[in-house]
C-alpha cells in the first residue's frame, strides 16, 4: 500500500471519528491542535489504525504520532 492509499484510509477514519470533512485533513493536521482530540480519542484512533492496517503500535510510538503525516509515515514504515 502506498502513502496516498494510507492517507486516504486514515482520512476516512479521521472524518468518521472526529466528525470533520476530508478537506480539513492535511498531512500537517495536528490531532490535538487542529482536531481537538483528547487522550482517550487518540487512544481509540490508534486502536482503529491497528485494526485497519494490521500494525501493532506501542504506547511509546503512539505518543509520537502528533499529526496526520506522522500516522501515515508510521503505517508506511510498519505495514504488515
Amino acid at each position: 500500500m502506498n502513502e496516498n492509499e494510507i492517507l486516504e484510509k486514515i482520512t476516512a477514519i479521521i472524518e468518521e471519528r472526529f466528525d470533520v470533512t476530508a478537506d480539513v485533513v492535511q498531512k500537517e493536521t495536528s490531532f490535538k491542535d487542529d482536531l481537538d482530540a483528547d487522550s482517550i480519542e487518540l487512544v481509540e484512533f490508534v486502536l482503529e489504525l491497528e485494526d485497519t492496517f494490521g500494525a501493532e503500535i506501542s504506547d511509546e510510538d503512539a505518543e509520537k504520532i502528533e499529526t496526520v503525516g506522522d500516522a501515515v509515515d508510521y503505517i508506511a514504515a510498519h505495514q504488515a
